[in-house]
């Protein structure tokens, strides 16, 4: 990666990066078949539609499904390009110079703060729950977590000594601020829509 990165770190990195984002791809070209299939029959129930409270319908449709003047699935299949061209380079060999590192944190940190919008709405405003929605945000947390932890440890991140130690020792923890995350919306989810008296 740089000269600050620890020589230990790629490989596991590359491999997550890789599975995040075919993931992430997976879950981005299922909700662009539902929007096809939304735009086909007007109306009509989608596969991923389980319930009133479980469903991509009302996501697909409203204001927040396209915010930028086009289904946002389609940024999810061009934007998981970007981790799993990224990881396969780096398990190819390939070392980057900071100022991609910088961008590539740059392109991460969108997407956790667009992801955490979106939860924000579907759970306060549109009262649903997407099912490919959900699976795209439990892949874009741990990767923002991975990347600004690492990107902080190695020094990529210009910051202070002490925030580099954190950030060293947080990077051990990772699976537990995931958690962490995911029991947060799991919360929220619950006081606002009831989920489990839903069930």
């Amino acid at each position: 990666m740089s000269s600050h990165e620890n020589p230990s770190r790629p490989v596991g990195f590359a491999v997550f990066l890789v599975v995040a984002g075919v993931v992430g791809w997976i879950a981005a070209f299922a909700l662009t078949l539902e929007k096809f299939a939304s735009l086909a029959s007007p109306g009509a129930a989608l596969s991923c539609d389980v319930s009133v409270l479980v469903q991509c319908s009302a996501n697909l449709d409203s204001p927040q499904g396209s915010v930028f003047g086009f289904p946002n699935p389609i940024l999810g299949l061009t934007g998981w390009v970007a981790p799993v061209v990224v990881g396969v380079a780096v398990l190819a060999g390939a070392r980057f110079d900071r100022w991609f590192w910088l961008a590539f944190q740059l392109g991460v940190t969108a997407a956790f703060a667009f992801v955490v919008w979106l939860i924000s709405q579907s759970i306060f405003v549109l009262g649903t729950l997407c099912p490919w929605c959900i699976v795209t945000w439990a892949v874009t947390i741990p990767v923002f977590w991975v990347v600004t932890l690492g990107n902080l440890a190695s020094g990529i991140l210009p910051s202070p000594r002490g925030v580099r130690r954190v950030a060293v020792v947080l990077s051990g923890w990772i699976v537990v601020l995931t958690l962490a995350c995911y029991v947060v919306i799991a919360v929220l989810a619950q006081l606002r829509l009831d989920v489990l008296g839903s069930l």
